[in-house]
């Protein structure tokens, strides 16, 4: 599957799945800017069939590189990123796995069953990227007992495969050519800032400003009937250059582990 064919699929499933995150892009475009992706995350959990490297197989096929790691270690959380190898209009692609491992029994036996739930036709599919929730109806009570240990657990666990959050490049706005103007534009229209450590993570001086929306909820039907719980969210980058003038590439830790709480649980 070429590229431009997954990132259709990516969006289609992502703006359908999320309404909000199609009102964010036509906010934007409404006012005259032209969006471009900064780069698209994805979640995972530490298991040899659906890990990173697993997801990262149909962007390494499509001209890909693994250019950066990063850990988060009070979300026990491990990640890569990858650019282009010569597109560099090509946004990067984040890829990050829960660390089963460090999780209670409970948590590892859900998610265990979870995983082999999964149809072995999908494990060995590019589809994979875009698969959703293949595993069965979840349960919500599970929902919330593995809420209590990690909401990123309990978001996959419900949510399945699919873009996390796609992200605006502010670097490619005109009139909202800053973090706070953009922030700003989403305020003033209804938005929800994800402001878990303020509006903003990180600063010029770290070359990397990142700012998201709160996730929109969604319906989902649970074994025990429809609630709504946070989807996927929009998320805001801008780069600076570096002492050699080239424009920053990568990402922070502990702006991402921020960030990473755009979708956890809360109540209009």
């Amino acid at each position: 599957m070429n590229l431009t064919t997954i990132f259709e699929k990516l969006w289609k499933d992502y703006a359908d799945y999320n309404p909000l995150t199609q009102k964010v892009y036509d906010l934007f475009r409404s006012e005259g800017e032209i969006v471009i992706n900064d780069h698209i995350a994805f979640r995972t959990f530490s298991h040899p069939s659906i890990g990173i490297d697993q997801l990262a197989l149909p962007f390494l096929r499509n001209n890909y590189e693994m250019m950066g790691e990063y850990r988060f270690e009070k979300k026990h959380l491990f990640a890569r990123h990858y650019e282009h190898k010569t597109d560099k209009s090509a946004p990067r692609i984040f890829i990050s796995e829960l660390l089963m491992e460090s999780f209670s029994f409970y948590l590892q036996q859900v998610i265990h069953g979870w995983i082999q739930s999964i149809p072995e036709h999908n494990l060995l599919s590019n589809d994979l990227l875009f698969a959703g929730n293949i595993s069965g109806i979840p349960s919500h009570r599970v929902y919330e007992k593995l809420r209590n240990e990690s909401e990123y657990a309990a978001w996959l666990y419900v949510h399945g495969f699919r873009a996390n959050h796609f992200t605006v490049s502010v670097n490619h706005l005109k009139k909202y050519n800053s973090i706070e103007k953009v922030n700003q534009l989403l305020k003033e229209n209804g938005f929800l800032l994800n402001d878990a450590a303020g509006e903003i993570q990180g600063t010029p001086f770290e070359l990397l400003e990142q700012s998201s929306i709160k996730a929109g909820l969604v319906p989902i039907e649970f074994t025990e009937g429809r609630f709504e719980i946070p989807g996927c969210y929009y998320e805001f980058a801008r780069r600076y250059p570096d002492g050699d003038g080239k424009l920053y590439s990568g990402f922070i830790a502990k702006s991402a582990d921020k960030i990473f709480e755009s979708t956890d649980f809360y109540k209009k």
